[in-house]
């Protein structure tokens, strides 16, 4: 079954979607981090206050497209804009890591 919505209606549903995630959220002097639980090493979407850019893990990424049957690079972009609503600070670009081992997806301890 397929329904017909807006796209106000759409960021909406999807930025329920990700306020559910129930992210941990570490503010720190350069990026602030969001990551699934305290013990993960690794942040699923890191915002870089520097340059006002958005990284996000692969995986969370195919997640999204996935469960919303959306292309890759759009929810890329629905993270990005939630983010950007969320922290309430503007999000220049949004990027996606392939790797999750990558060193900017790194929590600093």
């Amino acid at each position: 079954m397929k329904y017909i919505i807006t796209e106000s209606q759409f960021n909406s549903v999807m930025f329920w979607y990700l306020d559910n995630q129930d992210f941990v959220r570490i503010d720190n002097n350069d990026s602030i981090y969001f990551y699934d639980s305290e013990n993960d090493e690794y942040a699923q979407i890191v915002y870089d206050k520097s340059d006002e850019q958005c990284y996000v893990g692969f995986h969370l990424v195919k997640e999204i497209s996935s469960f919303f049957s959306l292309q890759i690079s759009d929810s890329k972009e629905v993270i990005g804009k939630w983010v950007e609503n969320t922290l309430q600070m503007k999000v220049k670009g949004t990027w996606v890591k392939l790797e999750v081992a990558g060193s900017w997806l790194r929590i600093p301890k």
